[in-house]
Formats: structure tokens, C-alpha cells, sequence
């Protein structure tokens, strides 16, 4: 998904707070695998996985190299169609939909490199995106300083702690820098929820600490899947987790499940994970 799909929009969408249940007790689901599965020939990169994400749910699809997670998160966001099963939003079949119809439905992504205007301020890209998800983004006037795009900038800017540097050409900023900028551009336009595809990767310590104050800072109504390597990131910031082995759901659980499970730690974490 390029920058571009940052900017396609989600004008119109249904934020979380104002979709309703039914007469039921049972949680809203914003996002359910059934059975999907992606084949390139002989090779079956995801294989029958199915699991479900709750609104505002914080997930984790954790998983060593070639277990199928990043070829997961194509097969949700429409980068490729699954060869099999359904996907389903919040209710709605949109397994065969476009990338765009499933951003303006509030579905967004990063990806582990990032997608961003190199020769734009971090203020301009930020701007961009806002005005690529508002009902006046093909206007070409010049918009106030107290209009609510530049309002909503604002917010997100000290959403993801770049507001002290929003001038700065992205070009010049660190890897971590680029990733907050990810993030925020993420938030833009009220998703109902994110996949997070390793955020972490490539960053230092204390931008990894920084990565996991703006995750947990993510808004309680916005959910987000989160695709990592760094174990002492992904289980701190989640409620759930599942892990995949060969293209498959190896196991479902807690974190502090997962953090215990012995297969899990001695496929992915060589023993006991501190």
C-alpha cells in the first residue's frame, strides 16, 4: 500500500463509538479470519488461519521468518486476494474489496519500510494525509491556520511527540523519527483499526521505549494488529496474541500465556523468554 493509500480516505466511515451491537452481550468484532488461506503455487504461505479482533482491540501475530504473518497482512489490507476463506469487517465480506474501500471503511497499515514524503516537513505530511480523509480534499484554497485540518495536525503531531520538530524535512529525521510519523499518519482520519507491520525494526532502545509510550497511548476505540520480533515490545502493548509456525495458527492466547508456553518458547524464543 503506498503513501497514496494514506491519502485515499476514509470520509464517511463509521468510527467505532458509533457502530452498535445487537441485543447481545457478545463483543463487537472488528476484524475476523476464517479459514484463509494464500498459496503461490505448491507453497501455501498461510494455510487455514482464522482468528478475530474485538473493536478496539490491541493484538499481537507474532512468528519466526516465513511463517506467513507479513503475507497475512497483505491478504487483510487487499495487496493480494487470499486464495482461500473469508475476511470479514465488522460484520461485512470484504475479501475480494479493494485496498482503497478498505481504507475508507478505517482500516490502516504501516509497512516495515517506511512510505513517507522525504521532501516534505513532517507538519506537510501530516497535512496531507488529513486533508487526503476530509470531505474538502480536492479544494485547492488555502486553508487558515484555525482550520480543523490544521487543528487535527496539531493533535496528532503531539500524539506521536514531533511537535517540537514538525518543520523538519523528513529526509533529515532518524529511523525512529520516520516511524513516529508512520504512526501518526496512521491515526489520521479515526481508524477503527491498524496493522502495525514490525514497527520496532531498526530502532534503537530508547526509540524502542518511545515506540511503546505512543502504543500504549493509541485511543482505547481504535484497535490495531501488531506484527513483531522484539517479544519484550509486542506482549507489553497487547491483550491477545496468536503465534504462527509454517503458515499456521501454531496457538491463541494471553501474552502471559504465550510468555509460558513451552512450545512457543522453544520454537520462537529458544527457552524461557525474561
Amino acid at each position: 500500500m503506498p503513501t497514496s493509500a494514506y491519502l485515499a480516505g476514509a470520509a464517511g466511515a463509521a468510527h467505532p463509538s458509533q457502530v452498535r451491537t445487537d441485543s447481545s452481550s457478545e463483543p463487537l468484532v472488528a476484524l475476523a479470519l476464517e479459514n484463509v488461506s494464500m498459496a503461490f503455487g505448491a507453497l501455501r504461505a498461510v494455510d487455514g488461519v482464522s482468528l478475530s479482533v474485538r473493536a478496539g482491540q490491541k493484538y499481537a501475530v507474532l512468528g519466526s521468518n516465513g511463517a506467513g504473518k507479513t503475507t497475512l497482512f497483505n491478504a487483510i489490507t487487499g495487496d493480494i486476494l487470499p486464495t482461500g476463506g473469508c475476511i470479514r469487517w465488522f460484520g461485512q465480506d470484504m475479501t475480494r474489496l479493494a485496498p482503497q474501500a478498505r481504507i475508507r471503511m478505517g482500516l490502516r497499515r504501516t509497512y516495515q519500510s517506511s512510505l513517507l514524503f522525504k521532501e516534505l516537513s513532517i507538519r506537510d505530511n501530516l497535512f496531507l494525509a488529513v486533508r487526503g480523509v476530509s470531505a474538502g480534499r480536492f479544494s485547492v484554497l488555502r486553508t487558515r491556520s484555525t482550520h480543523p485540518s490544521h487543528l487535527a495536525v496539531d493533535d496528532i503531531l503531539e500524539r506521536v511527540r514531533l511537535d517540537g520538530i514538525q518543520n523538519e524535512l523528513v529526509g533529515n529525521l532518524a529511523h525512529g523519527q520516520q516511524r513516529q510519523l508512520e504512526i501518526g499518519m496512521a491515526l489520521v482520519g479515526q481508524p477503527r483499526l491498524i496493522l502495525f507491520d514490525e514497527p520496532a525494526a531498526g530502532l534503537s532502545p530508547v526509540e524502542r521505549r518511545e515506540l511503546v509510550l505512543m502504543l500504549k497511548n493509541v485511543p482505547a476505540d481504535v484497535g490495531y494488529v501488531l506484527i513483531e520480533h522484539d517479544l519484550d515490545i509486542a506482549l507489553k502493548v497487547v491483550e491477545r496474541v496468536t503465534v504462527m509456525h509454517n503458515g499456521r495458527v501454531l496457538t491463541t492466547a494471553a501474552p502471559q500465556e504465550i510468555e509460558h508456553n513451552a512450545e512457543v518458547q522453544a520454537i520462537y524464543m529458544g527457552g524461557r523468554h525474561s
